[in-house]
């Protein structure tokens, strides 16, 4: 495969998961946000799907996101019959964001981050050193 397809393919998984860890940041800072009045909701999980896509000018394919949902899944409730947003029985949904699950999707797409900047300092070090060769 040529080392320059290999450096974007890479660059194109880097930015997905960029776009990823910033989803997740986003989840972790309004894992406590609630609504404002009753029978508004609080803030909404978002989930980030990714897909491939040919990049023709290359021709290979290349990772993109796909769109960024919100997460389906149920509120949970807590008794708190002060706070503004209590329902008559004294209830106020909470996000449906579990801090320990963002963190283990904030690891993975670190983690899938740090791979794919390695796969491009082994293709830069393998294109020095074949500069080198070609000079000697």
């Amino acid at each position: 495969m040529d080392l320059s397809k290999l450096l974007q393919i890479s660059a194109s998984g880097m930015q997905a998961q960029t776009t990823r860890l910033r989803t997740i940041a986003e989840n972790i800072a309004n894992a406590d946000s609630l609504a404002n009045a009753p029978g508004g909701k609080p803030y909404q999980r978002k989930i980030i799907s990714f897909k491939n896509v040919l990049d023709r000018t290359l021709g290979v394919q290349r990772v993109k996101v796909d769109r960024i949902d919100t997460d389906k899944s149920e509120f949970q409730k807590r008794f708190d019959p002060q706070h503004p947003a209590a329902d008559p029985d004294g209830n106020v949904l909470v996000p449906n964001v579990n801090p320990m699950i963002e963190v283990m999707d904030m690891r993975q797409a670190q983690r899938s981050y740090e791979a794919n900047l390695g796969v491009i300092e082994v293709a830069k070090s393998m294109i020095a050193r074949t500069i080198e060769l070609l000079r000697a």
